[in-house]
């Protein structure tokens, strides 16, 4: 039976955070991976030579992300894009970098002023709305104007990956004016999945270990601890054993793996009712000749569902053959959270791309691609998520389903890995067996 510090379930961005920085301060890693590649619902794979990615797009540049990475000794390669983002208001894209808000509601109505002072008050606790309003009503407090409401709908579509309706105003302020809030991001030449091999050649170098095509099938559990794991791989089982555990599968397949007769009753309860995954909807598509100007990211503030399109290739053109454009254009279904017609909605991001790139009807379309359920591209609504703790000591969670308050996508990930490691040194200290230390 092999032993680890540390057994990581998930090669995603929160498992490959989690188990980089544990190789970093001297544990022995383990990371399981059921899929052929790492990233998980971040990574890339190819389509006739276009480096496609099938989740997180953009990746933040100078925040906690990148801060990991040159934490951990990881090649950092992304590039950004200058502006990050344009608005297509009127027909026109607009920069509004450096202008922050009062800009951006001046290009969209005459009356911004009451809602720009919405958002200068949230900056203080007082002005936070009540958890139970959502954002788009929070908005029409301010205005009934359709593009504002277009807008925001997108933002929050974007970070989020659920429509203003089912995002709370006080996750989407807290996240716009305490938070990062994305102000500057970029992508990588090899695809999101660039970053996260670094990561991986991280682990291996420092003695840890990383099995792609293999699944964890169970953790076992003894006196109340996680003991180890029932792990297939090379078409058999296999044993290791582990002092400690990290999920990246989110809380509740981390249980299924665990089995439900080991955790209380009011956690099976807070799982159940957190288990709320949201969906989005992607066409990855390129052209022979180039279709939109903006270098990063291209919104919206009147669109049927579709959020935003990335252009990869005009700052990363190895994603694709020489000679093409790659693209993505991306869409929250109504409603993200629950059932939804997938043809239909599907139809309306495409009519979408239609009406607001010309050229498009002209493009090769390369995958269309629903992500929801089991593999969504949030796996809890921001504001509804759980605990990276569980009430087994040397087991955690970690990923977009733990997300800290009012945060989102790889970021939110990079976070929990290092709320979860801090923790895991303090308790597990390197080279020291057995029970774990401190309170």
């Amino acid at each position: 039976m092999k032993s680890f510090d540390a057994l990581v379930v998930g090669a995603g961005a929160g498992g490959l955070f989690a188990a980089a920085r544990l190789t970093r301060l001297g544990y022995r890693a383990l990371v399981v991976e059921r899929l052929d590649r790492v990233g998980g619902r971040a990574s890339t794979h190819e389509i006739d030579g276009f480096k496609v990615n099938n989740g997180a797009i953009v990746i933040e540049v100078g925040g906690i992300t990148q801060e990991t990475f040159e934490e951990v000794g990881a090649e950092f390669d992304v590039r950004r894009a200058d502006p990050p983002i344009l608005y297509r208001i009127g027909g026109k894209d607009a920069d509004i970098t450096g202008g922050g808000w009062g800009m951006l509601l001046s290009r969209l109505t005459r009356h911004g002023a009451k809602l720009l002072s919405g958002i200068g008050a949230a900056r203080e606790d007082s002005g936070l709305p009540d958890t139970a309003l959502s954002t788009a009503d929070w908005i029409r407090r301010y205005t009934k104007n359709e593009s504002v409401h277009g807008v925001f709908r997108n933002m929050c579509g974007s970070v989020f990956a659920v429509g203003s309706e089912e995002l709370p105003a006080r996750v989407f302020l807290t996240y716009f004016t305490r938070r990062s809030a994305f102000k500057k991001f970029g992508f990588c030449p090899d695809g999101t999945i660039g970053i996260w091999n670094a990561l991986a050649d991280v682990i291996t170098a420092g003695g840890g270990e990383v099995w792609l095509d293999s699944e964890v099938r169970k953790l076992t559990v003894d006196a109340g601890r996680v003991t180890g794991a029932l792990i297939a791989r090379d078409g058999q089982d296999t044993h290791v054993a582990c002092r400690f555990a990290v999920s990246d599968t989110g809380p509740a397949a981390t249980v299924g793996l665990v089995g439900e007769q080991h955790f209380p009753a009011g956690y099976l309860t807070s799982v159940r009712s957190g288990d709320r995954p949201s969906a989005m909807i992607s066409v990855n598509f390129a052209s022979r000749e180039p279709l939109i100007t903006a270098p990063g990211l291209l919104s919206f503030a009147k669109t049927r569902r579709m959020c935003y399109v990335a252009n990869f290739t005009a700052t990363c053109p190895e994603m694709a053959p020489e000679g093409w454009h790659l693209y993505v254009g991306t869409a929250v279904p109504q409603p993200a959270v629950g059932d939804f017609d997938e043809a239909a909605e599907t139809e309306l991001l495409m009519a979408d791309l239609r009406d607001q790139i010309p050229g498009f009807d002209r493009a090769r379309v390369l995958s269309t691609v629903v992500t929801r359920d089991g593999w969504p591209p949030q796996r809890a609504v921001a504001g509804f998520d759980l605990p990276h703790t569980t009430p087994i000591p040397n087991l955690w969670n970690v990923g977009d389903a733990v997300k800290e308050y009012a945060n989102g996508g790889t970021t939110a990930c990079a976070e929990t890995a290092k709320l979860v490691v801090e923790q895991i040194q303090r308790h597990y200290p390197v080279g020291v067996g057995g029970e774990p230390t401190g309170a």
